[in-house]
């Protein structure tokens, strides 16, 4: 073998032997020019599309209580208009005046179906709509406390539309029943018949469609409650991610330096080839 001619078992210039780490030690994961695949700070995987959830921090217990025991009060307010809603769209039932009182014009009236029909909806959408509500306007109550004031608030805003729905229209209407003559045919307005409060001792117990409103607040806050994506449900201040449109894989760590030898610099002649 010549001395021009390359020995192919002897490592040429700047080649590692079997076995060393190459210059700068080894590299830690099999890209090392994006750095670590885990573990926060530079070089960490980023997803600039949906950055990583920050929560809130924890607040005490009696501020949390008080902020759902207004949301309960305010949500059970909302049963005023709620009520005339209802008055407004169940249609009143004929009645017919008699000497024993008021009797239905007609033998299997409808109307009284349809008033118990639109207080049962009414009431469910509006528990979805209440724990919608509460779900964003208490945000750091969100959790067990924010859903019992969904739910009471919900059954106190069904309780106060039944009472105010069932009294719009009724003093005309004992005022006629108490004054028309007999045989005279007028309406008698809305009235619930699939539900109501019932008194077990001493306490009283609602039935029926009176629960559907708490029934679509538990419903509707427990949905939002597994679609969030924070394990705490109280969300904190989001990292600002104007400027990183999109999926990122960069790294922001500094690129290893490569193992291969530099290519030789500008007038630096070539070793012999055989």
């Amino acid at each position: 073998m010549s001395v021009d001619t390359p020995d192919p078992d002897r490592p040429g210039p700047g080649a590692v032997p079997p076995g060393a780490d190459p210059p700068g030690g080894r590299p830690t994961t099999p890209y090392p020019d994006r750095g670590p695949a885990t573990g926060p700070g530079p070089g960490s995987l980023t997803w600039y599309g949906v950055p990583p959830a920050v929560e809130a921090p924890q607040e005490p217990f009696r501020p949390r209580l008080g902020w759902a025991a207004v949301g309960a009060f305010g949500v059970m307010l909302l049963g005023v208009p709620l009520g005339l809603l209802w008055a407004g769209l169940a249609p009143d039932t004929p009645v017919v005046k008699t000497t024993s009182g008021a009797v239905y014009g007609e033998p299997q009236p409808e109307q009284p179906f349809a008033a118990d029909g639109w207080f049962s909806l009414l009431g469910l959408g509006f528990g979805v709509l209440a724990a919608v509500g509460l779900w964003f306007l208490l945000r750091r109550s969100r959790g067990p406390v924010g859903l019992a004031a969904a739910v009471l608030g919900s059954l106190g805003a069904a309780l106060v539309a039944w009472q105010v729905g069932r009294r719009v229209g009724l003093a005309t209407f004992e005022h006629l029943l108490a004054t028309a003559a007999d045989g005279q045919t007028f309406g008698q307005p809305a009235q619930l018949r699939a539900g109501g409060v019932e008194w077990v001792g001493l306490l009283p117990v609602p039935y029926g469609n009176v629960l559907l409103p708490a029934l679509g607040a538990a419903i509707g806050y427990t949905l939002l409650a597994g679609w969030s994506r924070w394990p705490s449900l109280r969300p904190g201040p989001m990292p600002d991610r104007s400027d990183r449109p999109g999926v990122s894989w960069a790294s922001g760590a500094p690129p290893t330096p490569s193992a291969a030898p530099e290519p030789p610099a500008p007038g630096v002649a070539e070793p012999p080839r055989g």
